[in-house]
């Protein structure tokens, strides 16, 4: 006791700097970043304060978990365990063949195409770069595709679930920044498609400056029965498409309600593939309660030492240490940025947003920025952070279904490019914000 005693000592100052050495110095030794957290808050509570502030961390937990907008995250992320098992996207895949044609680059066009379509059917990254690595790496790689663009591709397009709608990291900003998912869904549905068109344009290029990265594929002795059969893939997955998003934007349906519906889809999806089978669903609903848990958990010790944080006054006290950094908003907004780039290379992405937006949205709106956009602006920091060494997990999802001969450094190489790319997207967004309607 005499240890948490002295914690109010050290004062806010050194009390902020003592619990970043604790996270990063627990976090070094593998533990879990949702105990850690959870850890870290019940010592500084009990040090700064005493047991009487422990009610306040779990009502403001209860808070966070209990929110009705959250029911969408498992309901997506079943969505995306239902498609990882069905032969969706394979489907999806090979009616994309029409759309590549003779073109220099065509399959790997394709492969971002795709991988826009599933991050609009389900929003989760996971299962897209698995999928696509799976699915189009091989293809790739056996047409003499360039190693490092196809998997450079493979990894960026499956990672676009961060972006385009219904994305749960959209949900999570929601939710932390007290602000309308759908609106953060209108805002990001632009920028997402801005991002997937600087993938084409880059490969475009590539492949025409230099032919040899891209070949073009086998002429097409497609029939056009073969072809009307392909185009049958198209169908099912468009629909959902248009029942999730078409509910949202339409006003039919909330976001929770939507995801709802896009569960329905993919079911329905499957019994008319003659896919469906309770193994199947019950395997999809264990993938969604281990992922679900694990946000949850993430969720709850974030919230818990934000809460405690915010008790000890230190938001304020970072507040002031921002917002003192410069006179100029726009280099505060870059500041912030560089923090969140910095924090996604080393945590989960839902750690990032729950640690940070508290302290980072009530600045944004001091500053006269829209939270909206901003949201958006986070979503595609994070984009980087899917990418970037040491932790990208796109790298070690692609990673655990390419070929033995593909190592985990030549995929993070891979990569550079298209985290060059990510940062473009993410200057232009803060350069016109217009882009996001906002």
């Amino acid at each position: 006791m005499e240890l948490f005693g002295s914690l109010q000592g050290l004062g806010i100052e050194g009390a902020t700097l003592l619990m970043f050495a604790m996270l990063l110095g627990l976090l070094i030794t593998g533990m879990p970043l949702a105990f850690v957290t959870l850890l870290v808050a019940l010592i500084f509570a009990l040090g700064w304060t005493g047991p009487m502030v422990v009610p306040l961390i779990t009502s403001r937990v209860y808070s966070f978990v209990a929110s009705f907008v959250f029911v969408s995250v498992p309901m997506f992320v079943l969505m995306a365990a239902i498609l990882d098992r069905s032969g969706i996207a394979k489907d999806l895949f090979d009616a994309m063949k029409l759309v590549g044609g003779r073109l220099r680059g065509g399959v790997a066009i394709q492969t971002i195409i795709v991988a826009v379509i599933l991050a609009a059917m389900s929003g989760i990254i996971g299962g897209e770069v698995v999928l696509l690595g799976l699915i189009a790496l091989p293809q790739m790689l056996r047409l003499g595709y360039d190693r490092k663009l196809a998997i450079g591709v493979v990894c960026a397009g499956g990672a676009l679930g961060t972006m385009v709608p219904p994305s749960i990291v959209l949900i999570i900003y929601g939710l932390t920044a007290n602000v309308s998912i759908g609106d953060l869904f209108t805002a990001a549905f632009i920028p997402g498609l801005m991002l997937a068109g600087f993938y084409v344009a880059y490969v475009l290029i590539r492949a025409y400056l230099n032919p040899a990265m891209a070949p073009i594929a086998e002429p097409d002795e497609t029939t056009w029965t073969e072809k009307m059969r392909l185009l049958k893939g198209l169908i099912l997955p468009i629909l959902v498409v248009i029942a999730v998003l078409g509910s949202i934007y339409g006003g039919i349906a909330s976001v929770t309600e939507a995801s709802a519906v896009g569960v329905m889809g993919v079911i329905l999806s499957t019994v008319v593939r003659g896919e469906f089978t309770f193994t199947l669903l019950k395997d999809a609903a264990l993938q969604t309660l281990q992922t679900v848990g694990m946000i949850v958990w993430i969720g709850i010790g974030a919230t818990a030492l934000v809460g405690v944080f915010n008790f000890m006054g230190g938001i304020r006290f970072v507040s002031a240490l921002i917002t003192g950094f410069s006179e100029e908003p726009i280099v505060i907004i870059l500041f912030m940025m560089a923090i969140l780039f910095v924090l996604g290379m080393f945590l989960d992405w839902v750690g990032v947003a729950l640690l940070t937006m508290p302290i980072f949205v009530p600045i944004v709106r001091d500053l006269g920025y829209d939270p909206v956009w901003f949201g958006v602006v986070f979503c595609m920091n994070m984009q980087v952070s899917f990418l970037s060494p040491p932790f990208g997990p796109a790298a070690f999802y692609l990673k655990s279904v390419a070929p033995p001969d593909i190592s985990l450094g030549e995929i993070f190489r891979a990569l550079l490019p298209f985290i060059c790319l990510q940062v473009l997207a993410l200057a232009v967004l803060i350069a016109f914000p217009g882009i996001t309607g906002r």
